[in-house]
């Protein structure tokens, strides 16, 4: 074929045209010659001369199109004999001939698409700012105008009829519960899916048709229809019943809109069914939700759960809030009533029974959803941080650091199960809001552990720590980890004073191991020195240990702190020898009885320079073990203190304990004291902090700051916050400003 353009008479061509294109859109087999043939009639027509005929033609094939369509809908949709297909049918047949025809149609008109229409088309630009002729906006490709016209002559003339059927056809497949006939499916399907691509090539709104003529009824015959079926199940199903129900119709009407309908209404469907039969009944299903928690009915609860998932976060709070209540109310009955020596173990291992009951319910039953999981942290954090009362403190920090001191002394239990059950422990342990007062208690406790050498393993305290610190930072730990340096510089420390011994020659007669403490990492309390007088066999060997240590160490004080200290004596004067680990004190008062068997109290007291209360409290457990013997129950003035010659003991090795070593009621208020007073000077500290780095700053905005910095270790009140400030206006380093009487300012 000659590419160059020729003189043309329309009429001759045209009917040619007009005669294949009616094949091609009925699908009617047409040869490959006379199909190329057809190409080159409209190329020729597009660039005839004198004048192209490409408008002439598009004009032409668009009435072509109009004349075909009006045809197919009187001969083919709306031709109604005894035994035809009802009109869902027809419709669908004939759209499926159309469709497929209109696309080879669009294919034979290539040329005119491409460089005829496709010129003369708007661009995104003009279409957005409207710079647009009323002819361009006419202009469509043949495929596109073909599709136009079947929504102008087919879809709208047809569309309450289509909607009408499409509906029916929907409500007989629920009646059916989705068993309706798979043909029917497909034809419905069919149908529905042709109003969105009648209108497919448009770049915007090109679901618009499907949502006004189909999508609105649908979604309000299926809303009317949700409502019959949600009062229906009312009146005959319990709330478990009626879950169970939403459950299997919310499945049943996904699987139905994916078989019916477009894509893009599944989510309203969706949302549709869950308003009428959940969010419009939540006074129902909400009835019997107290009574599914406090029981535990997992099954119940699963389905609530999967009921009211999709609906707003806000509207779930009612199952949320009970849930908490009920883990709150389960936790207080377990720790409420603890009583005896053991509570502290008792506290955390219930605790950790209730936390990880609820823990794996959540798992089971509500998917670890994130709500209720934060449900499950409020529960325990109330809990745990609970008060017996205003005016007692909440003493779970205490309880949690004295059940790490109880895994980590030395016990038969074996070093994997102590460090799971240190992991769980951290569980607990980060609940606590109080994390000083935890602090204090583990560092005082650690302290006794580690000086009187009662650690089950050095490896799983520094685990502890390493955990502590992972969990709150290494300002919470520094403290311990000096204590930890300073034991290991001991071991050191000793060695090298053992080998100094050694190089010199010197038997003390003695063994000794000496612990050097910094006096700021210890929490030893008070290191005041008790006064004593130290037995001469223990003499030289302090005097060689301070010489050698002020060697190494110049301008080091050393304080001898002889209440921690203990030893092991050997006792021979029985009728086979012991050996008994004591205190110094309780030492030095068995040497005294190397030379003679008797001395009252009171001379004892006065070698020793031991005070009435010191005396005491290391008398009382010897008199008590048997080692000695008082001639009367007062340890005082002229009561006479005898050896106990008789004394025997199925153990040749034992221990003296000291009341020293058990804790006192008046350690553990020591101890909460000494909280207060740090977190007053912490307080105070982050006020400075804060008003040098503002210069200034309102009071609720100071209150919120200070809030901020302390809520890792501890959430203080606001009056503590407020004498706080009262007492830095009065140390000068801060100052009301003169216009305000809330706000201050930093004095430099």
């Amino acid at each position: 074929m000659s590419l160059k353009p020729k003189i043309v008479e329309f009429v001759d061509v045209w009917p040619r045209l007009r005669c294949i294109a009616e094949s091609v859109i009925t699908l009617t087999k047409v040869e490959r010659s006379v199909w190329n043939t057809s190409f080159s009639d409209v190329y020729t027509l597009c660039v005839a001369q004198p004048e192209p005929m490409a408008d002439r033609l598009y004009s032409e094939t668009k009435h072509f199109l109009e004349q075909h369509v009006q045809e197919m809908l009187a001969k083919k949709v709306l031709i109604d004999e005894d035994g035809r297909p009802d009109l869902l049918q027809r419709y669908y047949t004939t759209w499926m001939e159309y469709s497929q025809g209109i696309k080879y149609l669009h294919q034979l008109y290539i040329y005119l698409n491409q460089q005829h229409i496709k010129k003369q088309k708007i661009t995104d630009t003009e279409s957005f700012y409207g710079n647009l002729s009323s002819d361009a906006a006419e202009q469509m490709e043949i495929g596109e105008l073909g599709l136009d016209i079947w929504r102008l002559y087919m879809v709208e003339y047809l569309a309450s009829e289509l909607v009408r059927h499409i509906l029916e056809g929907i409500a007989a497949d629920r009646a059916s519960n989705g068993s309706l006939d798979h043909h029917r499916v497909q034809i419905i399907n069919g149908v529905i899916h042709s109003f969105v691509e009648v209108q497919d090539y448009k770049k915007t709104g090109s679901l618009k048709l499907y949502q006004e003529l189909f999508e609105g009824p649908m979604l309000e015959a299926s809303g009317a229809y949700y409502t019959d079926e949600a009062n229906k199940l009312l009146q005959r199903c319990s709330v478990s019943e009626y879950m169970q129900e939403v459950i299997r119709i919310l499945e049943y009407e996904s699987r139905r809109a994916q078989k019916f309908l477009h894509v893009s209404s599944l989510p309203k469907l969706r949302k549709q069914c869950e308003e009428k039969f959940i969010n419009d009944r939540l006074g129902f299903i909400y009835s019997e939700c107290s009574e599914m928690v406090s029981q535990e009915r997992r099954q119940d609860l699963r389905n609530m759960y999967i009921v009211l998932k999709p609906i707003p976060d806000n509207l779930k709070s009612e199952l949320i809030t009970t849930f908490l209540e009920h883990i709150k109310s389960e936790g207080l009955a377990t720790v409420s009533a603890l009583k005896g020596e053991n509570i502290h173990i008792a506290f955390v291992e219930n605790m950790l029974k209730v936390h990880q009951k609820y823990q794996e319910l959540i798992a089971d039953v509500f998917e670890n959803d994130s709500l209720f999981l934060s449900a499950l942290d409020k529960a325990c954090a109330s809990v745990i941080n609970r008060r017996p009362s205003e005016r007692q403190p909440c003493r779970s920090a205490e309880y949690v650091a004295k059940y790490c001191d109880t895994l980590l002394k030395k016990s038969k239990t074996s070093e994997s199960e102590i460090d799971q059950k240190l992991t769980n422990n951290i569980t607990i342990f980060k609940y606590i809001e109080d994390k000083d007062v935890y602090q204090k208690f583990y560092s005082r406790l650690l302290a006794k552990r580690l000086i009187h050498e009662q650690s089950q393993s050095m490896d799983a305290e520094e685990g502890m720590i390493n955990r502590l610190k992972a969990t709150c930072g290494y300002e919470f730990t520094n403290k311990l980890h000096r204590m930890f340096t300073d034991i290991s510089v001991s071991t050191d420390l000793n060695n090298k004073f053992n080998t100094h011994l050694k190089d010199n020659n010197v038997d003390l007669g003695i063994n000794l191991s000496i612990k050097v403490l910094q006096a700021g990492a210890w929490p030893l309390g008070s290191t005041q020195v008790i006064p004593f007088a130290v037995p001469q066999e223990f003499e030289k060997s302090i005097k060689m240990f301070e010489d050698y240590y002020h060697k190494l160490f110049s301008g080091r004080k050393l304080t001898w702190l002889h209440h921690m200290c203990h030893g092991e004596l050997k006792l021979s004067h029985l009728k086979k020898s012991y050996i008994v680990t004591m205190q110094t004190y309780q030492m030095a008062i068995i040497l005294l009885f190397e030379t003679c068997d008797s001395l009252s109290c009171r001379e004892i007291q006065n070698t020793l320079q031991l005070n009435d209360e010191t005396f005491q409290k290391h008398m009382q457990p010897m008199i008590e073990s048997k080692l000695l013997n008082a001639s009367s129950e007062n340890l005082a003035g002229e009561t006479r203190i005898e050896l106990n010659l008789d004394y025997t003991n199925k153990r040749t090795k034992f221990k003296i304990s000291s009341a020293l070593q058990k804790e006192t009621p008046q350690e553990v208020e020591h101890t909460i004291n000494s909280v207060d007073e740090d977190r007053k000077l912490f307080l105070q500290a982050a006020i400075v902090r804060i008003m040098k780095a503002r210069k200034v700053l309102k009071h609720n905005a100071l209150i919120q700051e200070v809030l901020s910095l302390s809520k890792v270790s501890f959430t203080p009140n606001i009056a503590m916050i407020k004498k706080c400030v009262e007492s830095l206006i009065d140390k000068q380093y801060i100052e009301r400003t003169a216009n305000s009487g809330d706000e201050y300012s930093y004095m430099a």
